[in-house]
């Protein structure tokens, strides 16, 4: 009988230290806290050099706009930037031109992207900034949608990818209408551009193609525009396409 009582004293003494621990966690709004979970940090995948890109046949990728296309030249197919690339490739080599003539950047995140994974690519060209300039988008909402762009194709793929920048659109027939004021404004923007460019380029591992740079020049050579004064001309796609292969190579 005195076992039985202490047992029952001891089981109410537990639970009423139980009431007391709960009550006390509640009145000063202490939780449990969770047990801290490592971070786990997805690793992009590493590209491939330029000599294990060229050892073999290559699948080749081209996102871009209307000089992806060849707009300027007479034969887009044969002598537009990403068809010149595409003769310079081992034997065997594919090409898939993904260009679609006036889109920007943010369109091209839905509509040309996608493709780009199955697809299975060793080498990617990008040219997407010249239509998101020239009307006028903002520098930041540009800058966010690149990043999102090479982050998945570094994610996403092993390829080499070579990214084209601005070129002095200054100098372009097409803005020849330009003050000296307006031109030196749209000088120091290309700048910014390029700048938030090649960043971007240096955070994922992308080569650039410097249209900009004074060894391209390639707006300062009226040879290289076409007769709207704004695409390039057949010669001019020829540049263009030695630029990417120095780039790619390189």
């Amino acid at each position: 009988m005195n076992k039985h009582r202490r047992i029952q004293r001891y089981t109410f003494s537990l639970a009423l230290l139980l009431i007391v621990v709960i009550s006390s966690a509640c009145a000063t709004g202490a939780t449990i806290a969770p047990t801290p979970q490592p971070k786990v940090t997805p690793v992009p995948t590493q590209p491939i050099t330029a000599q294990q890109l060229l050892s073999g046949p290559v699948i080749y990728v081209a996102l871009g706009a209307s000089d992806a296309v060849g707009i300027g030249s007479a034969q887009p197919g044969s002598q537009g930037y990403v068809p010149l690339v595409a003769d310079r490739l081992p034997k065997g080599s594919h090409v898939i031109n993904l260009g679609i003539s006036g889109i920007h950047l943010h369109q091209a995140l839905s509509e040309e992207l996608p493709l780009v994974f199955s697809t299975s690519p060793n080498l990617i060209t990008i040219w997407l900034v010249a239509n998101d300039f020239v009307a006028g988008v903002p520098y930041s909402s540009y800058m966010q949608d690149l990043d999102s762009l090479l982050k998945q194709l570094r994610a996403g793929t092993h390829a080499r990818i070579i990214m084209a920048n601005l070129p002095d659109l200054t100098r372009l027939p097409a803005f020849s209408n330009l003050s000296s004021s307006q031109k030196s404004k749209m000088l120091a923007e290309i700048l910014r551009w390029n700048a938030g460019i090649a960043q971007a380029a240096a955070r994922y591992v992308v080569a650039i193609v410097n249209l900009f740079s004074q060894q391209s020049q390639l707006t300062a050579h009226p040879e290289y525009v076409s007769i709207d004064g704004f695409h390039p001309s057949p010669s001019g796609y020829v540049q263009i396409a030695n630029e990417f292969w120095q780039a790619i190579t390189g």
